[in-house]
């Protein structure tokens, strides 16, 4: 039996990381995972491509492989292998089935040798659910590179509630992962149909030494935004290397002190 393609697409906010997450989660096989970054219009900003998905993805899954940097030749002849691809899209698919794939999409994929072999989409397909399907018919986005910034957890608290309660426009979805000083790496996960916020901390926790090397990012999507006002706060919201030190070193000495046995 060879591998299995899938392409699952849909709008902001629908459910596809989830939704991805439980299907990888339930194949025996070797699994492979590719995000692509999807085509907007005049009124419907995509976002520019974002690790957020694979990172996450990978956190939940240590063996999951990231197609955007392996070859799909590595998996694709293995037996019970699986190849999800995610396409981030806001309009519902004119024809049912394979046929509903934007050629655009079909001719990026087969560049990469991809060829999928089913495809889904939420608000289209009975397979998938619908309650957070929203139709919009403007949004904006903007993305926020992060890497290597630690926040001051208090902060952060504060800048996420401010941002999905409308401080810096009309939020519709926002997504991060976002670096704390204990070395943890927390997932937000924010959509407007929703009641409240998604917070996760991650598998993954890097050493209190230091800057992380994790990817960090958030993704806004909505109305009005107000990108300029976003980054002036998050700039307030990170710890200087003094700062990250004093939180730090505690949690080294106490990391290095014996433990005895009773």
């Amino acid at each position: 039996m060879g591998s299995n393609t899938w392409l699952i697409s849909g709008s902001p906010g629908c459910g596809k990381t989830n939704w991805i997450l439980n299907n990888l989660k339930s194949r025996k096989g070797r699994c492979g995972f590719l995000r692509l970054s999807g085509y907007g219009d005049i009124d419907l900003q995509q976002v520019a491509s974002t690790d957020i998905d694979y990172a996450f993805l990978k956190d939940q899954i240590p063996q999951l492989i990231d197609l955007s940097r392996s070859s799909a030749d590595s998996i694709s002849h293995q037996d019970d292998s699986f190849i999800l691809i995610e396409l981030p899209q806001f309009r519902i698919p004119k024809e049912l089935g394979l046929a509903g794939i934007d050629p655009r999409v079909i001719k990026q994929l087969a560049t990469l040798n991809l060829e999928p072999d089913k495809y889904l989409h939420f608000g289209r397909d009975r397979e998938l659910p619908i309650n957070d399907t929203l139709n919009f018919n403007q949004i904006e986005s903007c993305r926020f590179k992060l890497h290597r910034n630690v926040w001051d957890p208090p902060s952060l608290n504060t800048f996420w509630f401010e941002l999905v309660n409308g401080a810096y426009g009309d939020v519709y979805r926002a997504k991060a992962l976002m670096n704390i000083p204990d070395g943890r790496s927390m997932f937000f996960n924010w959509i407007v149909s929703q009641k409240g916020s998604q917070f996760l901390p991650l598998n993954t926790v890097s050493p209190p030494s230091g800057r992380p090397t994790t990817i960090s990012e958030l993704v806004v999507q909505g109305k009005n935004l107000d990108p300029v006002g976003i980054e002036s706060t998050i700039q307030l919201c990170l710890l200087n290397d003094s700062v990250l030190e004093l939180h730090q070193a505690p949690l080294r000495d106490t990391q290095m002190q014996p433990s005895y046995s009773t």
